[in-house]
C-alpha cells in the first residue's frame, strides 16, 4: 500500500481542509508533513465549522490515526488550545517526538523582525514559524520529545539566552523567568506526554500492513521555501517531495498526488501576484468567498485562475489529478478570465520564471454561469462550467478529479 498526498498548488488557502476531510473519511491514518499554526484548515461540517492549524484535518474521522510528523515545528500553547476542541484524541493523535518546538520567543522574534523590516516585511503570520526552522537548520533548536525532561529542557532554553544575549537584547526580548518557563514545561509535558512517539516507526509500520495512509501538508506549492517566490514564502518545504522528509518516507512510497486549486486564486501577505484583480471583481471574489486568513483574519488579495502557475506546480509535484475549489465563488459572474500566458519585459512566455516582479498576465476570457452551488454530479453543472473545468485540464496538462460546490463536505463532485 501507498500513502496518497493532498498539496497545495497555489500561494495556500486552497481548500485543503475540506478535501482532506473528505477524503479522511475512507484513510486508516492521515498524517501532517510540516509547517506549524501558521497554518488554517477550515472544515464545514452538517453547518458547524471547525478550523484546524496543527491537527491533522482527519481528526473528524473518529476510526482515523492522526500523525504531526517530523517536519512540522510544534507550538505546544496553541496544540492544547487546539485539542480542547475535541473529547477523544487520546489514542488517535500523535506528535513526533523528533518535530522542533515553537515556543513563545520564536514570535517575538518573527514579530521583531518584521517591524525592523518596515514596507520590506514579507508579511508573515508572525506565530514564529521562521524563528523556529531557523533554529532547526542552525543546530540549535529543541525537539518535541525533550518536553518529557522539563528540568533539563529549562535549563537549555536558558543556556541558549545566555549565549544569544546580543540577539535578544537588540530585539528587546526579555529572558525568561527560570521559576516560570520551568512551570510552562512542565504543563506541556502534563497534557502532550502521552501525545509524543516515534511516528516515523508508526507510519513505517502503518505501510507495511498495507493500512491505508493519507498525508497532508500546510500553505501551498507557491510558498515553498525552494520553489515559490522568495523571499515572501514559509520557511519549510510545501510540496509533494517535502511530505517525504516531513514523515521519514521514501519517495516509492506515494500513491495518488492530487493538487488542491481554487476556481480562481488568492494570496495573503506581500509578494508577486501577476493575476490579482485591484478592481470591484477581485473585491467581488473576495466578499462572496469569504477570503479572510483563518489564521491571521487578515484578507486575502484575489485574482484570476493563474493557469502558468498551476501548471508549474503540477509538474513540480507529479500531480495525477486537481481537485478545483470554490467553483461556486464564481456564480453569477457574466465574464471570467483565465491567464493563460505572461509577458515578461514585452516577450510573451508560457513558463514560471524565478522572478514574478515584472511579470504581466495575459488573460482569455470566458462566459460565465448562472449557478454551481451545492451541485453533485459533473453532468448537472452548467455547460460553461463545464467548459472552464476543461480548459483549466488543457491549460495545466492534469485532469480535473474533484470539483468543490460548497463549503459543505457532501457538495463534492468525484468524477469517475
Amino acid at each position: 500500500m501507498k500513502a496518497d498526498l493532498i498539496v497545495g498548488i497555489q500561494w495556500g488557502d486552497e481548500g485543503k481542509g475540506k478535501m482532506v476531510d473528505m477524503l479522511a473519511q475512507k484513510y486508516d491514518m492521515v498524517c501532517r508533513s510540516q509547517g506549524g499554526h501558521n497554518a488554517g484548515h477550515t472544515i464545514w461540517v452538517d453547518g458547524v465549522r471547525y478550523a484546524l492549524h496543527l491537527i491533522p484535518s482527519g481528526v473528524l474521522n473518529p476510526k482515523a490515526i492522526n500523525i504531526i510528523g517530523n517536519g512540522v515545528v510544534v507550538a505546544p500553547e496553541a496544540i492544547i488550545k487546539e485539542m480542547e476542541q475535541f473529547s477523544d484524541l487520546e489514542g488517535r493523535l500523535f506528535i513526533s517526538d523528533k518535530a522542533h518546538l515553537n515556543l513563545p520567543y520564536h514570535s517575538l522574534i518573527d514579530q521583531a523582525k518584521e517591524r525592523l523590516k518596515g514596507d520590506k516585511a514579507i508579511g508573515t503570520t508572525g506565530k514564529g514559524i521562521g524563528p523556529a526552522y531557523a533554529e532547526k537548520i542552525s543546530r540549535t533548536g529543541f525537539r518535541v520529545g525533550e518536553l518529557l525532561n522539563p528540568e533539563k529542557l529549562s535549563k537549555s532554553i536558558l543556556e541558549y539566552f545566555e549565549q544569544s544575549r546580543s540577539i535578544f537584547d537588540a530585539l528587546e526580548i526579555v529572558t525568561p523567568c527560570e521559576e516560570e518557563l520551568l512551570a510552562e514545561l512542565n504543563e506541556y509535558k502534563r497534557v502532550l506526554a502521552p501525545y509524543i512517539a516515534n511516528t516515523t516507526n508508526m507510519v513505517w509500520k502503518a505501510l507495511d500492513e498495507d493500512k491505508k495512509i493519507l498525508l497532508e501538508g500546510a500553505q501551498g506549492t507557491l510558498l515553498d521555501i525552494d520553489h515559490g517566490t522568495y523571499p515572501y514564502v514559509t520557511s519549510s518545504s510545501t510540496v509533494s517531495a517535502g511530505a517525504c522528509t516531513g514523515l521519514g518516507i521514501a519517495p516509492r512510497d506515494i500513491g495518488i498526488v492530487t493538487g488542491i486549486v481554487k476556481a480562481y486564486t488568492t494570496r495573503v501577505g506581500n509578494g508577486p501576484f501577476p493575476s490579482e484583480d485591484f478592481t470591484e471583481e477581485g473585491q467581488k471574489i473576495a466578499d462572496i468567498g469569504k477570503e479572510v486568513g483563518v489564521t491571521t483574519g487578515r484578507g486575502r488579495r484575489c485574482g484570476w485562475f493563474d493557469a502558468i502557475a498551476v501548471k508549474h506546480a503540477v509538474r513540480l509535484n507529479g500531480c495525477d489529478q486537481l481537485s478545483l475549489m470554490k467553483l461556486d465563488v464564481l456564480d453569477g459572474f457574466p465574464r471570467i478570465k483565465v491567464c493563460v500566458a505572461y509577458d515578461l519585459d514585452g516577450e510573451r512566455i508560457d513558463y514560471m520564471p524565478s522572478d514574478l516582479e515584472n511579470v504581466k498576465p495575459i488573460y482569455e476570457e470566458f462566459a460565465g454561469w448562472d449557478k454551481v452551488e451545492g451541485v453533485r454530479s459533473y453532468d448537472a453543472l452548467p455547460e460553461n462550467a463545464k467548459a472552464y473545468i476543461e480548459k483549466i485540464e488543457e491549460l495545466t496538462g492534469v485532469r480535473v478529479g474533484i470539483i468543490s460546490t460548497s463549503p459543505e463536505r457532501d457538495d463534492t463532485i468525484i468524477r469517475g
